[in-house]
């Protein structure tokens, strides 16, 4: 009979959660080739030898780190319902990106350059369950147009549209934030544009 996982203890998960915390910081800023397992252990204050003990390695920290932000990017785009109406679920779906990348920059940076590099680490579920999900909701945006409920459009392109202009907020907000310049806040401005600019490319 195999045996049962061990339970990790408090300070376990703890030392888990900060090796993670500090390898997005790295990762985000210096991209994976330019991330060692001796920067992420100083940046949590860790032994090199520490980090080790919880991860085999930096692919394997990095293999974490990016699952789990694909989980967590994937989930609004499950949250479109057959069942809403149509105009509404999309909004939604276009603001709630705009918050993920107000709120998780680093991740959305990550991500960012993980695909760049032609997603070496990543292939096997933008194929698979990605490609999946894109499927099954842009036949469900595809049968709203049909119905008449919005207009008529490629639903891949209008998902992709809407990766685009919410993520790159968070990509190129130093950008974004020089061309604004102070007092301006990027993604309370951009929840009305974009809002506006859906609702008349969706209007049927």
């Amino acid at each position: 009979m195999p045996e049962a996982p061990r339970r990790q203890s408090r300070i376990q998960k703890k030392n888990r959660e900060t090796i993670l915390t500090a390898a997005l910081q790295e990762f985000a800023a210096q991209g994976y080739a330019g991330t060692t397992i001796d920067r992420i252990a100083e940046t949590a204050g860790l032994s090199k030898p520490n980090v080790l003990y919880y991860f085999p390695s930096k692919e394997a920290i990095h293999r974490e780190l990016l699952e789990a932000l694909l989980d967590m990017w994937l989930a609004p785009l499950r949250e479109i319902r057959a069942d809403g109406d149509p105009l509404d679920q999309i909004l939604a779906y276009a603001r709630r990106k705009l918050e993920m990348s107000r709120d998780y920059p680093r991740e959305s940076r990550l991500f960012a350059n993980e695909v760049l590099q032609g997603a070496p680490r990543l292939s096997p579920i933008l194929g698979g369950a990605l490609r999946e999900l894109v499927e099954d909701k842009a036949a469900l945006i595809e049968t709203w147009a049909e119905q008449g409920r919005i207009a008529r459009l490629d639903a891949r392109h209008l998902l992709f549209s809407i990766w685009a202009l919410t993520q790159h907020y968070a990509d190129f907000e130093v950008q974004v934030r020089a061309v604004l310049g102070q007092g301006h806040d990027p993604y309370a401005e951009a929840e009305p544009f974009l809002d506006q600019l859906y609702r008349r490319l969706l209007a049927p």
